[in-house]
């Protein structure tokens, strides 16, 4: 709209249903994210007679303007029809959202009624809402049935005893729907999401109501009905007591963890810890060992697999000897899984069995199977043991992690996967602070190195950044005397990917070393480097000494430097043959020359 006319006199309801009506999706959308405009506009009282019913009538469209509308109405938009006192008048276009045939319109027209009834007031919920309710929830088609589902439990507080027991009734129904997929909305919010119906329940309609609704969903023919009664367990379980649960839900527990269904004994694998929780440590202890234990040994590797996901949560809630005679056997079995994905999630969460075992038992029980699981043939499988080998250093100490596992860690560092040799160096630096300078200098100095000639440049820039590190950890005379002299060795390697790498490692190290070390051997390297044949060791040369002047530019001693070897060095740059070259050595000299007026 042009800004320049009165909102009033270019009729904007009119010109909306010109652009709602045009044949251009495109426009039509636009028109309706503009549509709280043209209700500030119209004002509340025209919002509310005319712009609401045309809306209304308006939801034979495409699903994305559908669903941009459901959207639009969701946005606090009871401020355009006159505050919460008309709040109501925005049910009327959202219930026809939530009974068409996309699920995504659907979904967010019970999401914009659901904010809308935050707004009303009890009398406006029980004049407006509760009938829009039962009308979806006996609507003739699934659409409607399956989205009140969703609708029952944001205003069940708010309302009479006598419709709360309507509601239950209701929602009861919906339980026992002929459609699958209505079955599916009623399984999905009874218990499993924050705003679920049955965390509204009280106590004793949990008991009379939510556990009868449940059983009967946890026993329906369809499995994707079934797997999502596993969360509506869960919540149901957290509302009673110990002894309740035993009494109530004993039977479904065992019926779900062993159910014909791969899929539904995967959600229960993939919640158990959840499970374990809410049910309490009598049944953890009598049932749920054993309940565990055949979900790690089932058929079905995604069963499997999601059972080794929940290892270290689950073995927390028992005690030692349950996990080492009951747990363990198992662990060792999914170590040697036919299933990649399976040895994958173990080594993932096998540490977390080391600070439950202590020193001793993990180092019969566990040790090896880290050794095991490192020379796996799947680069995933040895990067997840890797990647949490600290907590196995917490328990057993780094002396014995060092000497059982260095071995492996050094052949790993030669893997064929370079993301496991990645994985490697960056666990380095730690395992440098623990393992001190002279255990490092022996056994780990060489293999650092030779990681900056890597034939995989990710490894090689990885390299570069472990240098930094170890130069933070060890100090700049160790890494002076150690790394600093190898580094620039390679600076006059007839390969051009060596000479690279030495400028490539001088620019990330540079700011953890010193002015000193910078000026006498790290810049005559640098500047040798200046005619090199090759034009990106030359334009990046000129990068590096753009971080050299940046780091030691503003001391005095680093603006001599900066005015007697690198501008000139930068300046020699500017007149080269190529054009990137050139580029980053105007570069350079800008900063150079702003760094040394700066410090001056």
């Amino acid at each position: 709209m042009d800004s320049g006319n009165p909102l009033d006199d270019i009729a904007p309801i009119a010109i909306l249903m010109d652009e709602l009506r045009s044949e251009d999706v495109q426009l039509r959308l636009n028109a309706i994210h503009r549509v709280s405009t043209i209700a500030l506009a119209l004002g509340p009282d025209r919002t509310r007679e005319e712009l609401i019913p045309f809306l209304q009538d308006s939801v034979d469209d495409e699903d994305e303007v559908l669903l941009a509308l459901a959207e639009e109405l969701g946005k606090n938009f009871d401020e355009y029809v006159g505050g919460r006192k008309y709040a109501h008048v925005l049910l009327g276009p959202l219930e026809v959202l939530a009974a068409v045939e996309e699920t995504l319109v659907r979904d967010k027209a019970t999401e914009s009624i659901t904010k809308v009834a935050e707004s009303l007031s009890q009398q406006q919920i029980e004049a407006y809402y509760i009938p829009l309710l039962n009308r979806l929830s006996r609507g003739e088609w699934f659409t409607s049935r399956t989205s009140s589902a969703a609708l029952y439990s944001p205003v069940y507080a708010k309302v009479s005893s006598q419709i709360k027991d309507d509601l239950r009734k209701a929602f009861t129904a919906l339980a026992s729907d002929d459609t699958p997929m209505v079955r599916r909305a009623a399984a999905k919010w009874l218990g499993s999401l924050d705003k679920s119906f049955a965390k509204t329940l009280a106590k004793e309609h949990i008991l009379s109501d939510a556990l009868p609704i449940y059983r009967k969903l946890a026993s329906d023919d369809q499995d994707s009905v079934r797997l999502l009664t596993v969360e509506d367990l869960i919540a149901i379980a957290k509302q009673l007591e110990p002894a309740e649960v035993k009494e109530q839900l004993l039977a479904q527990i065992r019926q779900s963890g062993s159910d014909k269904s791969w899929r539904v004994r995967y959600m229960v694998a993939n919640h158990f810890v959840e499970l374990a929780e809410a049910v309490g440590l009598d049944i953890v202890k009598e049932e749920l060992v054993g309940a565990y234990v055949q979900l790690l040994k089932d058929n079905e590797a995604e069963v499997r697999t999601a059972g080794a996901g929940q290892l270290p949560g689950f073995a927390k809630l028992v005690d030692k000897d349950a996990i080492l005679i009951r747990i363990l056997p198992c662990v060792r079995d999914l170590s040697q899984d036919t299933s990649q994905h399976v040895r994958a999630s173990l080594a993932n969460q096998i540490s977390g069995l080391a600070p439950l075992l202590g020193k001793d038992p993990t180092i019969e029980n566990l040790l090896p199977l880290f050794l095991h699981l490192l020379k796996d043939e799947f680069p995933e499988v040895r990067l997840n043991i890797i990647s949490k080998l600290e907590m196995v250093n917490s328990v057993i100490g780094i002396d014995l992690l060092s000497q059982s596992l260095l071995p492996a860690i050094v052949e790993l560092a030669e893997d064929k996967s370079w993301r496991v040799r990645q994985a490697i160096i960056e666990y380095i630096p730690l395992l440098a602070t623990q393992l001190g300078r002279a255990f490092f200098d022996e056994q780990l100095g060489n293999l650092c190195l030779s990681w900056l000639g890597d034939n995989v440049f990710s490894i090689r820039e990885a390299a570069t950044v472990n240098l930094k590190k170890l130069t933070e950890v060890f100090g700049v005379e160790w890494s002076k005397n150690t790394i600093v002299p190898k580094v620039l060795a390679m600076g006059s390697h007839p390969n051009y990917l060596f000479r690279m790498t030495t400028v490539l490692a001088i620019t990330t190290m540079a700011p953890s070393l010193n002015l000193d070390v910078i000026k006498d051997p790290v810049l005559q390297t640098l500047l040798s480097l200046v005619t090199d044949p090759i034009p990106n060791i030359r334009f990046n040369v000129a990068k590096s000494l753009e971080v050299l002047v940046t780091t030691y530019g503003s001391a005095p001693e680093g603006q001599v430097l900066a005015k007697e070897k690198i501008v000139p060095a930068v300046q020699s740059l500017q007149n080269d043959s190529d054009a990137d070259v050139r580029y980053f050595a105007n570069r350079a000299l800008e900063r150079t020359m702003a760094t040394v007026a700066i410090a001056g």
